[in-house]
């Protein structure tokens, strides 16, 4: 069989991490203990004015760094197809 190129295994796991994992949304813990309060109280704004305030304060702080975009997964899509080839591209055999 020295006719036929060696081909490599297909690798199932050549991302890294995640690409569409997003960092927690802003404020998002801070908002729900309000609409909690909310709900117990029953609509009661007396009761919850604290936690709105923590709400207001939150909302118009800055918001947290995003973290630095990892390029490695859109680096390994790039080079698979020199990985690992498809044995047929646009409706013809691959020649090596």
């Amino acid at each position: 069989m020295p006719g036929k190129p060696m081909r490599l295994p297909p690798l199932p796991l050549l991302q890294i991490k995640d690409p569409q994992a997003k960092p927690e949304p802003h404020c998002v813990q801070v908002m729900a203990t309000v609409l909690g309060c909310w709900a117990a109280a029953g609509y009661n704004t007396a009761g919850c004015a604290v936690l709105e305030q923590q709400l207001r304060k939150c909302m118009d702080g800055s918001k947290p760094a995003m973290p630095p975009h990892n390029a490695i997964n859109s680096h390994l899509a790039r080079l698979k197809r020199n990985v690992n080839p498809t044995p047929f591209k646009k409706g013809k055999r691959f020649q090596g």
